[in-house]
């Protein structure tokens, strides 16, 4: 621990340190300011820096802190926020050219609750347009800190790199088809896309409201337990927020996995699969397996052919999420989202209702496979981060296959939470990600059992060298 760089420390960390008053939030948000001055020009992960804001934050942290009035875990620790979430008097722009002067009179739930824990925002953290696919041409796209020529994982990039790149403590995502667990894989982090409902919506821009998901993104497990239990809770503003307790997320979280009932679908997780990571997969298995976990064997369905569902439905309702601005200002959307919007226009109302119960029979089949498990584990996406084009980044929309979304879209569709833990590099230096996935409400459970690996294993450790 004293080893590692202030900027590289987990929360859980700095949070002893801070609290014991051995580091001030002043000195720490500096250190994580001065960072962000020296290396963001290059990696893009902010769109909005809140310099003086995190400051004035940092220095009544400072006073609450040195007074005996301390708030909790989050007190004084730098944070990012991605740039969907309503911050009042900053602006929001959710990648969006077309949203680019809006400037919110009220603050998201998710930041609010960042703030009553005590929080310092660093800033806004850059996207892809809407929090789909691509880019807007005249916004910046955040590089991957492990190699600027590979993908940083779609939406929630800037969370990724910011996080992973020691340029804030931890972050917030969101996940619609895999932009937690996508950007948390690509850049070699932790993120937990909560149950759908655990974390309030209200104030964070919609790309497909049955779907969206707002969540932590970390260094280590606990840090994202942490997170998590600060930002959920029901929300009166937000009628599908769930109305269940907020768990102590790290209660139990030493406790281990012996007798956990663990999935494994070798087929599901291997099939079509990078070789290397498919393998880093299989070894993390037995990871779980020599901690005293029970290994269950399970078999899925062909997720592939429910995942094709998954654009129709998206695209519907990212036009419903437009609705003031397409297509009445079509020409101020960059065209990767463009062709989706344009996409999601003709879909039919049939159309939907039929995606809809391809959805619903995804959903009934993963009822029945964790009727017998606790935790179902495969990788969190089917491949390392891939080469990016120009295409790809900005668009006309692409056609990705079914696989893409595999291990992600299912458990939209179904609203269960889900953990991506570091798992290895590959013969390329590129973080490879496991993903834990569990029951409604199982957040603590995937806690502990994805820290038992973090434990037994040193991938978490490993930082970029930027």
């Amino acid at each position: 621990m004293s080893d590692t760089p202030l900027y590289y420390k987990t929360i859980t960390e700095v949070a002893e340190l801070l609290s014991s008053k051995k580091l001030s939030p002043v000195e720490l948000t500096t250190i994580m300011l001065e960072r962000i001055e020296q290396h963001d020009g290059r990696l893009k992960s902010y769109a909005t820096v809140t310099a003086e804001h995190a400051m004035t934050a940092a220095q009544q942290a400072e006073q609450e802190i040195t007074t005996g009035n301390y708030r909790g875990l989050l007190h004084g620790v730098p944070i990012g926020v991605k740039d969907l979430c309503f911050t009042e008097g900053v602006r929001t722009m959710g990648g969006a050219k077309v949203l680019q002067n809006h400037v919110p009179e009220y603050d998201s739930t998710v930041v609010k609750k960042l703030y009553e824990s005590g929080a310092v925002l660093l800033g806004k953290l850059n996207l892809t347009e809407g929090a789909m696919g691509g880019y807007h041409p005249e916004f910046d796209i955040p590089i991957n800190p492990w190699n600027p020529d590979r993908w940083t994982g779609s939406s929630s990039s800037g969370s990724g790199v910011a996080t992973a790149a020691g340029l804030c403590s931890g972050s917030i995502g969101s996940d619609t088809g895999g932009s937690i667990r996508f950007p948390s894989a690509a850049c070699g982090i932790v993120g937990i896309k909560p149950t759908w409902g655990r974390v309030s919506r209200y104030g964070v821009f919609a790309l497909a409201e049955s779907m969206d998901h707002v969540g932590p993104m970390t260094r280590s497990v606990a840090d994202a337990g942490i997170m998590l239990a600060a930002i959920a809770g029901f929300d009166a503003n937000d009628p599908t927020s769930l109305p269940n307790p907020v768990p102590a997320m790290l209660d139990g979280i030493d406790k281990g996995v012996k007798g956990v009932r663990i999935g494994f679908d070798e087929n599901y997780a291997t099939k079509d699969v990078d070789t290397e990571l498919a393998e880093a997969v299989c070894a993390g298995v037995k990871v779980l397996e020599e901690l005293g976990a029970e290994i269950v064997e399970v078999q899925l369905p062909d997720m592939d052919e429910y995942v094709l569902a998954w654009p129709t439905i998206c695209s519907a309702e990212a036009v419903a999420a437009h609705a003031a601005t397409y297509p009445s200002q079509w020409d101020a959307y960059g065209p990767w989202f463009q062709g989706w919007l344009d996409m999601g226009a003709k879909v039919t109302g049939a159309k939907y209702a039929e995606a809809n119960n391809l959805r619903a029979e995804c959903t009934g089949h993963l009822r029945r496979v964790f009727q017998d498990i606790d935790v179902l584990v495969c990788p969190s996406m089917s491949a390392p981060p891939h080469v990016v084009t120009p295409e790809l980044l900005y668009g006309p929309k692409e056609t990705r296959a079914a696989r893409f979304q595999r291990f992600t879209a299912p458990f939209d569709y179904n609203g269960a939470p889900t953990l991506s833990v570091p798992c290895g590099m590959n013969s390329k230096r590129l973080p490879l990600s496991i993903q834990f996935v569990g029951k409604h409400l199982s957040e603590p459970l995937l806690c502990q059992v994805g820290h038992a690996y973090e434990s037994a294993t040193s991938w978490h450790n490993m930082h970029p060298d930027i």
